[in-house]
């Protein structure tokens, strides 16, 4: 019987690299969906969006469009925690605080990941994982201190924002977690995603409903294009990217994407937005790669047996 497969294996790691790039590249964007349309709204636009392409890709790969046993159900769950719940407290996050300080915080996953991988999932997390992850969240702190200090906001808006994002944190660890269930494995990927991704968007929808009335559109170039963006590259290609790398090597190793991101999105903001990097951050985003470097140098978590029979998935659960 073959290893099972780690963060560096490459089936695992292009992938997680691709992930990391794109979603690393979405906190730019998603400062342009928020001005003239209420948050809630940008939110379901973006899963409307990427479920219709989600449908549009299972299709034509000839599957049917249903889901079995409890997976409308599971569906509804995955849906709301990950695609409502997570990105309603995103999106509002950086209403009090900045894109920046709200990627760093999200670096964060990588805890509620590892508790709840082990606890329900019974991943096996080694000494090496956990001495990685604590020196990588000891260069998230210097990073989040930087960016607190650099928050041109009072400190009850930092505090409202670190409050939501930290609450987008806790829902999108749950929905990481459901996807190393059984029953998300026996439902084939694209389906399962796309029916998630509708189920969040109209619970979005209504939301956004309920709270700041009718829909509402910025029917411009720049609005629009990120709508697409969002919805098509950073949603319905990565998400089965993203939880299939779950699925392979457990959440615990996934959420090292979330401890890269917000070193990509300064490198974004440093191009687009004149960023400048202050000493912390620089040594802070040091020291969050080295602890990746530790805990990824050899295999830093191993998911039990039952978990690691989808290390070859079957035939509908390949990947985007």
């Amino acid at each position: 019987m073959s290893a099972p497969p780690s963060l560096l294996t490459p089936r695992v790691l292009f992938p997680f690299l691709f992930v990391t790039l794109i979603w690393g590249s979405t906190w730019i964007v998603i400062t342009g969906q928020l001005g003239i349309v209420p948050p809630s709204w940008s939110v379901a636009y973006r899963f409307l969006v990427g479920a219709a392409a989600m449908f549009a890709y299972a299709t034509w790969r000839g599957e049917r469009l249903t889901l079995s046993g409890f997976g409308w159900g599971f569906a509804a769950l995955l849906g709301l925690a990950q695609f409502a719940f997570n990105f309603n407290f995103v999106y509002r996050a950086e209403l009090h605080i900045t894109s920046g300080l709200v990627a760093v915080l999200f670096a964060l996953l990588i805890v509620p990941n590892t508790l709840l991988g082990r606890l329900f999932l019974k991943t096996r997390v080694e000494g090496r994982f956990l001495l990685g992850a604590g020196i990588a969240i000891m260069g998230v702190g210097m990073m989040i201190l930087h960016e607190y200090r650099a928050a041109d906001v009072g400190a009850t808006e930092v505090l409202i924002g670190t409050a939501l994002t930290l609450c987008g944190v806790i829902c999108a660890s749950a929905s990481n977690v459901m996807q190393g269930s059984s029953i998300a494995r026996e439902q084939s990927m694209a389906v399962m995603i796309a029916w998630a991704m509708l189920f969040g968007a109209l619970g979005d929808a209504a939301f956004a409903w309920a709270t700041t009335g009718p829909p509402l559109i910025e029917a411009t170039p720049a609005y629009l294009g990120g709508v697409l963006y969002l919805g098509v590259i950073a949603s319905a290609v990565t998400f089965p990217l993203y939880f299939n790398i779950i699925r392979a090597v457990g959440p615990g190793q996934a959420a090292w994407s979330s401890v890269l991101i917000p070193i990509i999105a300064m490198g974004f903001s440093t191009i687009f937005e004149g960023y400048s990097w202050a000493p912390l951050s620089i040594a802070g985003g040091a020291v969050a790669l080295i602890g990746l470097v530790i805990a990824v140098a050899k295999r830093p978590e191993r998911p039990s047996v039952s978990a690691n029979m989808v290390a070859v998935p079957v035939e509908k659960n390949e990947n985007l």
